[in-house]
């Protein structure tokens, strides 16, 4: 196979892991980052077994299961009373079931090991905002202000507000759901108890996840509510402590308590945007990865497990630099449906978790079934072999 030149725009979660795959595979790859340095905001994320085995594969099983927790359970239950509505096992069970473990991690340790990694092996060029993508079918450039990066194919890995895909696809903008996410986290000492299960609230037009990250010193909390009025999308917003407790006021003393702890400077929120699958994601040596053309709601816990399948099958699909366009393609034909089903099914389940009256009850009767199916197919998949 001919060594391509490749060109990461974006340094998350989704970039890193395409460069490492790539550069596994014998590419050279450069990453650009708009930020001054490579780090990612946020707190909590959970890595499900069809995103942990590709995150092995590139030998990075130690560093992960030193850096996270893998709890034992997921436990599903009612907002008023904490009444039990369905679990399943996560933990070793659920290692033994698909061949490789599900952990939560802190986001910024991820990222950490995934840059130290990539470092080795990749030119990351920071605060390089990409301007312009321009592909005259032998090489495409990228422009930053006077500086011109030239490679054989570009890979837009560059967020829910893609310049690549805005430059050369759609400039399609995403959409209010109507929702907000609060995040916080919690010192793990002042409940104890928590660490050894990931645990979901559903309640009327709102619920929140709270799980152990950071080796057991912290319990991550997000909390979806269906509010209007304020639209905006920033991880580092602050939000006002007082605003969270009241959305939450009247639910079960366990959640009261748990808000109750959260630090004031340590409470954020920010608005959900959603956008519709693009019907492409590839044009002649561009083509996009996670977020910039999938971006995926928060209640499956998807998101970036999604980038992390892409860059896997994206490398696999890389072959001769003669047919960089086809191999791309095959790339965006091989992850299509399955990312269109998660963008479905995540947008399904904001509606499902929030439901309220006699269809909240059927729902719970039939949520352990759900819940088990779920996993089937979703932790099931292999990337690896997916081409």
């Amino acid at each position: 196979m001919d060594k391509l030149n490749v060109l990461v725009v974006g340094a998350g979660i989704g970039g890193l892991t395409a460069a490492l795959c790539l550069a596994r595979r014998g590419h050279a790859v450069q990453i650009l980052e708009q930020s001054a340095e490579v780090t990612t905001t946020g707190a909590g994320i959970q890595l499900s077994p069809n995103c942990t085995r590709v995150l092995h594969s590139l030998g990075l099983a130690g560093e992960l299961a030193a850096a996270a927790c893998m709890p034992d359970a997921i436990e599903i239950r009612y907002w008023r009373d904490a009444r039990l509505i369905a679990s399943a096992p996560l933990g070793h069970g659920i290692t033994a079931k698909f061949g490789s473990p599900y952990y939560h991690i802190h986001r910024a340790d991820l990222a950490q090991l995934l840059f130290e990694e990539v470092s080795k092996c990749c030119g990351i060029h920071c605060s390089a905002t990409v301007d312009r993508v321009l592909d005259d079918g032998r090489e495409v450039s990228a422009l930053i202000g006077s500086t011109t990066y030239k490679a054989d194919l570009l890979i837009g890995a560059d967020g829910i507000h893609s310049t690549v895909k805005n430059t050369c696809l759609s400039d399609e903008k995403p959409r209010f759901t109507g929702n907000i996410a609060w995040r916080a986290t919690v010192p793990a000492s002042q409940f104890a108890s928590l660490t050894s299960t990931t645990q979901l609230w559903w309640g009327p037009g709102k619920h929140i996840v709270y799980y152990p990250i950071s080796r057991g010193e912290l319990i991550n909390c997000v909390c979806i509510v269906e509010k209007s009025g304020w639209q905006r999308e920033s991880w580092t917003e602050k939000g006002e402590l007082s605003e969270l407790q009241a959305d939450f006021s009247g639910w079960h003393e366990s959640i009261t308590a748990l808000l109750a702890s959260v630090n004031s400077e340590s409470c954020f929120k920010w608005a959900l945007f959603d956008r519709d699958p693009l019907p492409r994601w590839c044009t002649g040596r561009v083509s996009l990865l996670g977020d910039a053309c999938h971006p995926t709601l928060p209640f499956m816990a998807q998101g970036a497990a999604m980038a992390i399948e892409d860059a896997a099958v994206l490398a696999a699909c890389l072959g001769d630099r003669s047919d960089i366009a086809a191999s791309l393609m095959r790339y965006q034909n091989l992850r299509m449906a399955r990312t269109k089903r998660i963008q479905r099914v995540s947008r399904r389940n904001a509606y499902v978790f929030h439901m309220s009256g006699m269809v909240s009850a059927v729902r719970n009767v039939l949520a352990g079934r759900m819940l088990a199916d779920t996993m089937d197919w979703l932790y099931g998949y292999d990337a690896l072999r997916s081409n």
